[in-house]
């Protein structure tokens, strides 16, 4: 079986196809609750699913419970999830999706793939804290308010990895004026003007 793109070889033959049958889904459900944007469907593989694959090495061995905000389509929680059912399946992932209908897309490829995740079809603000050691979010909200979502939802001792575009300064600087936090700034692998923020320690100014 041929890589649909580069970035993947360390994954397994079953993970591959797992994540081969995630794209099939998405491009069968995409035309009817617009999943992403249509005119991201030709770098499905580079765009999106890559570009979710690159935050799960960014979390330490050993992580129990990854939670993904706002996951929509399923980036990138639900790439982290094919993922850790072959190289961490004593990783616990909850997916959550307030939009139903993105809430049943999450589950039939759950479902499809045989991989295991919660999904919570509930808003953010109002669910109870996750307690996560991992929390992502991608295209959700800006960082100040991706940090308030941050101190209800994050363990004491975890991170958030939120990736961002071409303004991430902008909103570094923004979020610093409410918020005290440690900060790694990873280069993304996908789109040179973006970055992953690795963050932890964070605490209302």
């Amino acid at each position: 079986m041929s890589l649909p793109v580069t970035g993947l070889e360390d994954v397994s033959r079953e993970t591959l196809t797992r994540l081969e049958s995630y794209a099939a889904t998405l491009l069968k459900w995409n035309p009817r609750i617009n999943l992403v944007a249509p005119a991201t469907l030709d770098t499905l593989w580079t765009r999106h699913i890559l570009d979710s694959a690159q935050i799960f090495k960014l979390a330490d061995d050993g992580v129990n419970h990854w939670a993904d905000l706002g996951s929509g389509g399923g980036f990138p929680g639900l790439v982290v999830a094919i993922l850790a059912a072959e190289k961490a399946p004593q990783l616990r992932v909850t997916l959550v999706e307030s939009d139903q209908r993105k809430a049943t897309f999450l589950r039939t490829v759950l479902r499809e793939t045989g991989v295991t995740a919660d999904v919570r079809t509930e808003r953010i603000e109002s669910l109870e804290p996750l307690n996560a050691r991992v929390l992502s979010a991608r295209a959700l909200a800006p960082l100040p308010k991706l940090l308030e979502f941050a101190s209800r939802h994050l363990a004491i001792e975890g991170i958030a990895l939120f990736q961002k575009g071409a303004t991430w300064q902008k909103e570094i600087a923004a979020a610093r004026e409410m918020w005290q936090f440690d900060l790694i700034t990873q280069g993304s692998l996908t789109d040179a003007d973006a970055v992953v923020l690795k963050i932890g320690a964070v605490h209302h100014v």
